[in-house]
């Protein structure tokens, strides 16, 4: 049964229940969700000791789309599925070929491509063709507002919690780079330790060098209370660090 989910968690659900579909086209630039998907495609549907036979991954500056169709239409071995894995498909050219493949795909490869920085134009028949056949997703960058439900769900899936002040400071340090984000968490979930599985603001200054005494939590704290002090002592700490707190992003974290 083809996929038919053109969303991370749907795609993602598909592919745990077997529903494959013949092409993947992952663009965008948010780099996180393309390799995530990409990299879960191949772990679902390809056992380690098959991978030698049945997986290839291929760079379009090294090959040409012939050469992909041509490797889609190859049969698996020793298996029921083969993946080939097209990166930098920003570069690729002749999508026609690909849209004359997606007439009749091969049933048994799934075809997934990597296009990161940039989309397909929606209006070109190959993009229509691929919507029609398989998966056009797009990932794209996540707005500051929605950085910390994106912390507190890895963490939460992990089976760990996470304080608010926490996900603020994370946010705040990182940004919105969801593979060094979740770099960043990755650390802090392996330093916990017992059954008291919650990342804290101490547990955060510790790990990724960030202070828990000046960030937009501590500065909302302190409007709050009318601590004129305490705020613009913050604000002078933000005002020489501007790469980690620029004003749009203090801006959208206070209100």
């Amino acid at each position: 049964m083809a996929a038919k989910a053109n969303n991370y968690e749907g795609i993602v659900r598909d592919i745990k229940a077997g529903r494959y579909a013949p092409v993947y086209y992952l663009m965008g630039d948010e780099a996180y969700y393309i390799d995530r998907i990409s990299q879960y495609i191949v772990d679902s549907v390809l056992q380690p000791e098959a991978r030698d036979f049945n997986l290839d991954v291929l760079y379009a500056g090294d090959v040409g789309m012939d050469a992909i169709v041509e490797r889609a239409r190859t049969y698996p071995m020793m298996a029921e599925n083969r993946v080939v894995v097209v990166r930098e498909a920003q570069g690729l050219r002749n999508l026609d070929l690909l849209e004359a493949y997606l007439k009749q795909p091969s049933p048994t490869t799934l075809l997934v491509f990597c296009h990161k920085n940039g989309k397909l134009d929606a209006r070109r028949n190959v993009a229509k063709a691929i919507q029609q056949k398989g998966v056009l997703f797009e990932s794209r960058k996540l707005y500051d507002r929605e950085l910390p439900s994106f912390v507190k769900g890895y963490v939460e899936r992990s089976g760990a919690q996470i304080e608010p002040k926490a996900v603020q400071m994370l946010c705040e340090h990182v940004g919105n780079d969801l593979n060094r984000l979740s770099a960043e968490i990755d650390k802090l979930l392996s330093g916990l330790l017992g059954e008291r599985r919650v990342i804290d603001a101490g547990m955060v200054e510790l790990l990724t060098g960030v202070s828990k005494d000046f960030n937009s939590f501590e500065l909302v704290g302190a409007l709050a209370r009318k601590d004129v002090a305490v705020a613009f002592r913050i604000v002078r700490f933000f005002q020489g660090n501007p790469r980690s707190f620029s004003l749009p992003q203090t801006l959208s974290n206070i209100f």
